[in-house]
């Protein structure tokens, strides 16, 4: 069965401990746990302390004010629903209030098989995929989803010849 990876980045107005990012700041935790809480949902990461991912320092970014989410995901739906449907809508619908305005593709999908944990570099190395050629089933914007492949046999199961 195929689960949907979905990573994405943002670069904030002020720096995260700033007083203008109190009220976002405050929100992480309870909107990781409706996160967590949402039928469908599989993984997400989170700082070596347990914290939101917006902790996480991702080395191949140098920019202390970009941060970056990443999670897993059964289906699109499910993804589709928290983000919109459930209490990160009203969050999701006001995020200009703390992040600049993306110039380039900000998110990215793709499908993996059940059970993978993408790194969050090969999630940047997807999203700059996309940024340079589009839209294609290596990491696609939610606004063009691909259709999941089946899943990968990785340890199939030996073939027994007819016998004769």
């Amino acid at each position: 069965m195929a689960h949907l990876a979905e990573f994405n980045i943002a670069r904030l107005h002020h720096p995260l401990d700033a007083e203008q990012n109190a009220e976002f700041v405050a929100a992480l935790e309870p909107i990781n746990a409706i996160a967590e809480a949402t039928p469908g949902f599989v993984w997400r990461l989170t700082a070596e302390s347990g914290a939101s991912a917006s902790y996480v320092d991702v080395a191949e970014i140098d920019d202390p004010n970009v941060i970056v989410n990443f999670s897993i995901w059964e289906d699109l739906e499910s993804f589709r629903h928290f983000l919109t449907k459930s209490g990160h809508g009203a969050y999701l619908r006001r995020r200009r209030d703390w992040f600049e305005t993306p110039t380039e593709a900000n998110v990215v999908c793709w499908w993996i098989d059940e059970g993978d944990h993408p790194t969050v570099a090969e999630a940047l190395a997807r999203l700059c995929t996309l940024r340079v050629s589009g839209p294609t089933e290596q990491g696609w914007p939610l606004t063009h989803p691909f259709v999941p492949r089946p899943p990968m046999n990785r340890d199939p199961a030996p073939r027994l010849l007819p016998e004769l």
